[in-house]
């Protein structure tokens, strides 16, 4: 293009920076561009403009157009809503650039400090199709031009950062590169926040900043949770693309799993002695190939030369013979591709050897939190992850640059509430809001409006409360100079006047203490009165009948607010047992729970009309609640509470009060462990059908299965808890007899020359086909319907695979939680008992014990969440048959949910996960 016009140079430097294939030559020409025009970029405000203005070249023009077009989007405001912030963020790869490219459009300064002078990363990333859609949105085809054509949904780490840096720079963001970030220097009178960084004299040393986001890979500030599974070791190999015809016509491999194709695996193993569990193949820069590799099949080829149990040993580069490596790599690689790949050549990594390397992802890492902010001497830093740092990716699902993007425009989100000048815990208790979707979303369960996604959440995700979080919750997130030294007995005092405050005025009520003055009940019922004078009847009450008190007041707030009792009420009514510590975290929930909602008058939203269902003496822990009359009206097609109620067999059951306790050795009864009989403290302390136990013991009695609150049954009688179903008695639900009855009939019709399509709808009608199996003998069955059928069945198998792999690597990060949470929690109540001496930083972070007992709490939940809510109720795409045959009222395609809600858990812990309700007037309580 030079020399097509030679006497405009800066229409050659701009061709030479769009087609720039090194970080280094991209840097150099973006400099002689800006020379030759005489702009600064380091005026960020006015350099896009200014640069537009100057360069009037029909190619750029093109290029303006597709910027322009993304920076007038209405959430950036012109620009203006991040004028006064400036950003620093650490690390140049895909998540960080990306992060960048977002401040910049909301008009912030930013800065990108990048510790490498060069992208040489050759592995291919897979992309779902709102990153395809958002990459041609930032003119991705102009600086790449093979970027996503025709079929193709990839695109090489190295080529993707060199996009990202060239729109980048040109929207004015500054990028430093070979500069490392060693950490925070924190303000003093006259300077703001700013960064320890080597070189110690580069200009980034001296830049102050307000907001630092981390894309580096390593969770600055932030505790990480491990998640250990079964050992899976992968391999990862570049060939180098010549990109000639014979090339070209090998076919890609998006994915071969062992338990689709069996034959292809067994091949390979037989002729080669390489055996895989997976295998993709993905052409892009290079011929790249990922591959799950066996540990036997590694040692018996030489790659690995002595077994150890601990993986880091196993992998190490000690134990490794890498030109053994090199053939296993290059063998699987030749056999999967039919050997047709010509002159198989590895690549070379940035180090100039042969692009080859063998990991573990048995441990993945996920960041417990994805901001804080900090405050010192007046003056307040927000700190963000995205990228590796905060989630890392699980590779065989392809998650990691479609989670980072999803991460990066939700940071950007956060820093634009930041600069509308939101308080710091509402923007922290937001974000954290957010982050609870990020390792749920799929290709499938975010919006399908690609085009209109942007940095607002509701644009990406269908299903999202932003105020799930609530702020109270994020407090240990806000980490203020000041207010280290704070005292627990401060708050103490705060909470007694709360309760003296709403409880002055009823008689026979005295609050003056935390313990004695709760013994009776009336002061608890007055509490509630207060707010829900509509649930309690104030005159009724003796408060000689201290018992029935008490359990009138725990029930309802259990089932009104979703607090579980902390002691039992029999408990509650000896003056002598009454535990402070006890009554103190059960008033805290309380007053929070109030807080949230003002005191109402006349009726509540809904009726208080619940019934429990039981059959055979088990109860179910589930209920069910309809809404009142404002929800009674009934459309077409609207969800009723009738439909569901033939289903069972109904019995009213009156609360239990559970047994009067005798306490012994000084342990009380919710000291004590149903199960094993030993102490439990309170932050491990969960309780269900009036037992209180540690969270470990709750088992079923006969297979020894963990137990979750919301999915047990519990025989009155016996008093044993059981992970089996209960067996609810219906009419319409088919017994045994009648489904091989209908098999048989099925079978019959067949045999009698009736075509596949009739017999199937003859069991349709008569209500039999949705309990008969397809007959494996029916061999008139078109071909074409078989492998219909074939793929269909594959395809919802790895969406089930796939949800279920993400469900467990959850519950696993909420089981590691909890743990911490339990340990953390038994030190503070030992030292708040004044069992163990309180050192100066337990005094620091004893008042967190209350957040510890929420976050706890809302984990539980989140686990029956999963397990009903998302396994029950949502159900694979395409698969309404186990809702249907559950509550058959809820068929086809209707988007029903039923919030399964924890005994123990919190019903503001429900927002977390909680989805739109459009038209369904029903919710299950668990």
């Amino acid at each position: 293009m030079a020399n097509q016009d030679p006497a405009n140079r800066s229409h050659a430097l701009f061709d030479q920076f769009v087609q720039a294939q090194t970080c280094k030559e991209v840097q150099r020409t973006f400099s002689e561009l800006c020379q030759h025009l005489q702009v600064d970029p380091r005026q960020y405000q006015s350099f896009y403009t200014k640069l537009k203005e100057s360069l009037n070249y029909w190619k750029a023009k093109a290029l303006w157009v597709k910027l322009d077009k993304r920076a007038q989007h209405q959430d950036y405001q012109q620009g203006k809503i991040c004028a006064r912030n400036k950003c620093l963020v650490l690390g140049a790869g895909p998540c960080g650039l990306r992060t960048a490219i977002e401040l910049a459009l909301l008009g912030a300064q930013v800065v990108v400090l990048e510790k490498r002078d060069s992208f040489a990363r050759n592995n291919v990333l897979h992309l779902w199709p709102y990153t395809i859609c958002d990459l041609r949105g930032l003119a991705a085809k102009m600086f790449y031009g093979r970027f996503c054509t025709g079929a193709l949904d990839h695109v090489s780490i190295r080529q993707l950062q060199l996009i990202l840096l060239k729109v980048a720079l040109l929207l004015g963001v500054e990028v430093h590169t070979r500069v490392e970030f060693k950490g925070f220097v924190e303000p003093t009178g006259t300077t703001g926040w700013m960064a320890t960084v080597l070189p110690d004299n580069h200009p980034a040393g001296k830049f102050q900043f307000d907001v630092f986001i981390s894309a580096g890979g390593g969770a600055i500030c932030f505790r990480r949770k491990e998640l250990r599974g079964k050992l899976a070791i992968g391999i990862t190999c570049n060939f180098i693309n010549r990109h000639t015809a014979e090339e070209a016509q090998v076919a890609e491999i998006s994915g071969v799993a062992r338990i689709y194709n069996q034959k292809f695996f067994k091949d390979l193993q037989t002729e080669t002695g390489i055996d895989l569990e997976n295998i993709v193949y993905y052409k892009d820069d290079t011929h790249y190939f990922v591959m799950t590799a066996k540990k036997k099949s590694l040692l018996m080829m030489g790659v690995i030369k002595k077994d150890f149990a601990d993986a880091d040993q196993l992998l190490a580069q000690a134990n490794v013979d890498h030109e053994a490596l090199l053939r296993y790599a290059h063998g699987a690689a030749h056999f999967s591709t039919g050997r047709r790949l010509p002159n198989m050549t590895f690549a070379n990594n940035h180090a100039g050897q042969p692009d080859v390397a063998m990991f573990d992802f048995t441990c993945m890492h996920r960041s417990e939190n994805a901001s804080l902010v900090r405050e010192r001497r007046g003056k307040k830093l927000l700190i963000g992850l995205v990228g590796d740092c905060l989630v890392e990716p699980f590779w065989p699902l392809g998650t990691g640059i479609a989670r980072g993007f999803l991460a990066a425009f939700d940071a950007a989100w956060m820093v634009r509430s930041w600069g509308k000048g939101k308080a710091p815990l509402e923007v922290l208790a937001e974000r954290e809001s957010i982050y609870q979707l990020l390792s749920q979303t799929t290709p499938e369960n975010i919006s399908k409006n690609y085009s209109a996604f942007s940095i607002d959440p509701a644009t990406r995700y269908q299903h999202i409360n932003l105020k799930s979080i609530k702020t109270n919750q994020v407090q240990q997130l806000y980490d203020v100079e000041d207010h280290l030294d704070s005292d627990s007995a401060g708050a103490f005092q705060e909470l007694l006047t709360w309760c003296q405050q709403n409880t002055a005025g009823y008689d026979r009520v005295n609050v003056t203490d935390l313990n004695q003055s709760w013994a009776s009940g009336l002061a608890l019922c007055a509490l509630i009165h207060t707010f829900r004078p509509h649930l309690i009847d104030m005159s009724s009450l003796n408060e000689s009948d201290a018992v029935y008190n008490n359990q009138l007041a725990f029930s309802i707030l259990e089932r009104e607010l979703g607090i579980p009792p902390i002691m039992s009420a029999s408990e509650m009514a000896s003056k002598g047992q009454i535990d402070q510590l006890s009554v103190v975290l059960y008033l805290t929930q309380v007053q929070r729970g109030f807080s949230e909602r003002t005191p109402t008058e006349g009726n509540h939203s809904w009726t208080c009309y619940e019934k429990v269902y039981v059959t055979s003496g088990l109860s179910c822990n589930v209920c069910f609640r309809r809404f009142g009359q404002r929800d009674k009206k009934k459309r077409d097609g609207t969800f009723c509470p009738k439909d569901l109620l033939f289903i069972f067999k109904e019995r009213v059951v009156e609360p239990h009060l559970g047994p009067k306790l005798s306490p012994t050795s000084g342990i009380s009864g919710t000291e004590e462990c149903y199960f094993c009989g030993q102490r439990v403290y309170v932050l491990e302390r969960i309780s269900t059908e009036g037992k209180f136990f540690h969270r470990s013991c709750f088992t079923c009695q006969q297979c020894g299965t963990t137990l979750r609150l919301g999915g047990y049954t519990f025989s009155q009688e016996t008093g044993e808890f059981f992970s089996c179903l209960v067996k609810f008695e219906c009419t319409r639900i088919p017994t045994q007899d009648s489904v091989r009855l209908a098999y048989l009939l099925f079978l019959l019709f067949c045999n009698l020359g009736f075509s596949f399509t009739f017999c199937y709808g003859v069991g349709m009608k008569y209500n039999l086909g949705l309990y008969c199996f397809y007959p494996v003998e029916a061999e008139k069955m078109e071909l074409l319907k078989m492998r219909t059928l074939e793929r269909r069945a594959k395809t919802c198998e790895m969406q089930r695979f796939h949800r279920a792999q993400s469900i467990q690597r959850r519950l696993e990060e909420i089981e590691v939680t909890f743990k911490e949470l339990e340990d953390k929690g038994v030190v503070l109540e030992q030292v708040l008992r004044g069992e163990e001496g309180m050192t100066p930083a337990q005094k620091r972070t004893a008042n967190s014990i209350w957040e510890d007992v929420d976050h706890a709490l809302a984990l539980a939940t989140e686990i029956f969440l999963f397990i009903f809510g998302h396994l029950m109720c949502c159900g694979p795409a395409g698969h309404d048959s186990g809702r249907s045959n559950i509550f058959p009222a809820v068929g086809g395609s209707r988007r029903a949910v039923y919030i399964f809600q924890a005994v123990g858990g919190s019903r503001r812990a429900v927002n977390l996960f909680q989805c739109q309700l459009s038209d369904l007037s029903v919710f299950a309580y668990g």
